[in-house]
């Protein structure tokens, strides 16, 4: 059995691929992922941009769209949603013998809508009737825009990931949405057993930060802190998910059917190479969870991974941890706002980007 089956047998993770490109689709390589055990796929504007961008798996479709007359941005959409299309397809086996757990293949909204609920939900909606299939996740950001359009869509009875969820107290609005969404869902008579949700906590992001603001302070007591933030911030998430799909309003919803929103680590990738590289892997192994994999962590983790249950170990020492780092002036809070803009605007130049490469393939097109 494979590392990644064990992840999930064993341990109740369900491990995901974090990238989505066509020829991964056209040459059976998102095939063979899932048979040695991955388990969804999760897409952003950045992957989409990488592959676009770097391949010419899209130039005929491109071309075609281009004669046809689409406008630049509608092609560009063409693309991504054929590709999640293919997805969805290659993960449906995986949603069926799951019982609708696994086998999703997620996409994103547009990152230019972060900060517009209305905008959000127009895109949501339209993404979710355009695909159709019960396994797909459209991913909404966790911005303070996002929140309101995460209730709205659990309430309309639409599966939805969360993403760029970069501190506790964000998380536990996310949490509140969703519970707040389903109790709307079935006070108007909806089917909760319907909806599935994951809460996407970017981990290795925050430690990059957080580590930059603890040079910058530089004491002795600043800097043993380096390393610590991120994995301790996902523990107390966890803590928190446990705590609040629990008791008689978590219980009300579970008797209509409804499904616990699993955390899902993202970010996963070690960004420090003075870290081991596959941290975020070993020290984050749970059950209810959802690790989301570039294919370098992959490999490292099935050559030298540890499978063990960690996520709920050493909380208090988390805690501990936590307490420190606001002691020497780092405000968690504020980081996770800080990488939250970063986020939106990295996905928004990722955007900017690949319409720009399309851009300049209609003008080569046009002038054969």
């Amino acid at each position: 059995m494979t590392a990644l089956r064990r992840l999930h047998t064993g341990y109740g993770q369900s491990p995901w691929l974090d990238n989505l490109t066509r020829g991964y689709l056209r040459d059976g390589t998102l095939a063979r992922m899932v048979a040695d055990g991955i388990r969804g796929v999760t897409a952003n504007p950045t992957i989409f941009a990488r592959a676009i961008v770097g391949s010419a798996d899209y130039d005929e479709q491109f071309a075609a769209l281009t004669a046809a007359g689409r406008p630049l941005e509608d092609a560009y959409w063409q693309l991504v949603v054929d590709d999640i299309v293919a997805a969805l397809a290659v993960l449906r086996p995986v949603f069926d013998a799951s019982g609708g757990t696994d086998g999703f293949a997620s996409v994103e909204v547009a990152a230019d809508l972060a900060r517009d609920t209305p905008a959000t939900l127009v895109a949501a909606r339209a993404l979710h009737e355009r695909i159709a299939a019960p396994n797909l996740f459209v991913k909404i950001p966790a911005t303070a825009a996002g929140v309101p359009a995460i209730r709205s869509m659990i309430a309309e009875g639409r599966s939805v990931n969360i993403t760029l969820i970069f501190s506790l107290a964000r998380y536990e609005q996310v949490i509140e949405a969703y519970l707040a969404g389903l109790e709307a869902l079935a006070a108007r008579g909806g089917d909760p057993a319907r909806v599935r949700s994951v809460a996407s906590f970017f981990v290795s992001r925050v430690d990059t930060e957080v580590d930059r603001r603890l040079d910058a302070v530089g004491t002795p007591e600043a800097l043993a802190l380096r390393g610590r933030a991120a994995i301790a911030q996902a523990k107390l998430a966890y803590r928190l998910f446990r705590e609040r799909f629990a008791g008689e309003r978590w219980e009300l919803l579970a008797e209509l059917g409804a499904h616990p929103q699993r955390p899902l680590w993202a970010s996963t990738s070690t960004k420090n190479p003075a870290y081991p590289d596959t941290r975020y892997v070993d020290e984050l192994i749970g059950p209810n969870t959802v690790n989301t994999l570039p294919e370098a962590t992959i490999a490292a983790f099935t050559d030298h991974g540890t499978l063990a249950r960690t996520i709920d170990t050493g909380v208090d020492e988390a805690a501990a941890a936590m307490r420190r780092l606001a002691a020497v002036g780092v405000d968690l809070d504020d980081v996770g706002t800080a990488l939250e803009d970063q986020g939106v605007a990295a996905f928004h130049a990722s955007h900017r980007q690949v319409l720009a490469v399309l851009a300049a393939k209609a003008d080569q097109l046009s002038h054969r």
